[in-house]
């Protein structure tokens, strides 16, 4: 299980510096931002509840002692994005790290997927993705920022009943590649990156059923659910200077889990595994 950041990074970190988050109010960009509070950041989490905001500020600047400020708006709309970055260089006149991690997911077989919630997932995970980067360059190229987008691993095997999800995760790697190739020369990088399963958060809620989890992290090479923690501290290494030559890439964290998508295969593997070396076939 992983540990917490403050036991391998120093406190001090991001002391002085402004970290804007889309997703920030729950779920895994909760845990990223309060990671990066953790360590001496000040704070912008932006979803479309302000209610909801509120009281993940308040818990957030209660567990950090550092600032949060909860701004409402959908990152399907480039004016409100703006609208969110403006007040937030208003509160503290700076972005530093920018958390691109707004996302909505549900299991749908393409064949019965609407065109509207194709759509819908588009929108909000690839274009809200670009149009929060956009909002926030000019803020990046004075601090020389850095960006992380939130991505996912479905892509990379066909993931079934996920087209929209995955179609919008790749299309965000593929934003990443080349964020970073353009935003280089200002000296901003922009990483991805892309959890597994990680245990508590919704994304293990809607999309695997209970009787399957066990069945599942046999599957995984580490035999574990990741945490929110692990992300953090994929959060952590890449806002810092630990970082400070890495941009274009997508850091997976998910315990080796996208490499084993063909189950049926691993898990007879595994029975072979069990009962031992055989005898060799004969030529």
């Amino acid at each position: 299980m992983s540990v917490p950041t403050t036991d391998v990074f120093r406190a001090d970190l991001f002391k002085g510096k402004v970290a804007f988050v889309t997703g920030g109010g729950s779920g895994i960009c909760k845990g990223m931002t309060e990671a990066l509070m953790r360590h001496g950041c000040d704070a912008v989490i932006v979803s479309r509840t302000q209610s909801k905001l509120d009281a993940a500020a308040k818990e957030l600047e209660a567990a950090t002692g550092r600032t949060c400020l909860p701004v409402a708006a959908d990152v399907r709309n480039p004016q409100e994005v703006i609208a969110a970055v403006d007040k937030a260089m208003a509160k503290f006149g700076r972005i530093d790290i920018l958390v691109a991690g707004a996302a909505g997911n549900f299991l749908a077989p393409a064949e019965h997927l609407s065109y509207r919630a194709f759509s819908s997932v588009i929108d909000i995970d690839l274009k809200g993705t670009f149009n929060t980067i956009k909002a926030c360059i000019e803020p990046l190229k004075q601090s020389k920022g850095c960006v992380i987008n939130v991505t996912a691993t479905l892509q990379y095997a066909g993931t079934p009943m996920q087209s929209h999800a995955a179609s919008a995760k790749n299309g965000v790697d593929a934003l990443t590649k080349v964020m970073a190739m353009e935003l280089g020369r200002y000296g901003i990088r922009v990483n991805g990156i892309a959890p597994g399963p990680i245990e508590g958060t919704e994304g293990i809620t809607r999309l695997m059923p209970p009787n399957m989890t066990a069945d599942y992290i046999n599957t995984i090479p580490v035999r574990r659910l990741g945490t929110i923690g692990d992300i953090e501290h994929a959060t952590v290494y890449l806002a810092s200077e630990a970082g400070s030559y890495v941009t274009g890439t997508v850091l997976v964290v998910d315990g080796g889990s996208w490499m084993n998508q063909n189950t049926p295969m691993w898990m007879g593997l595994e029975m072979m595994l069990q009962q031992g070396p055989r005898s060799k076939a004969k030529m």
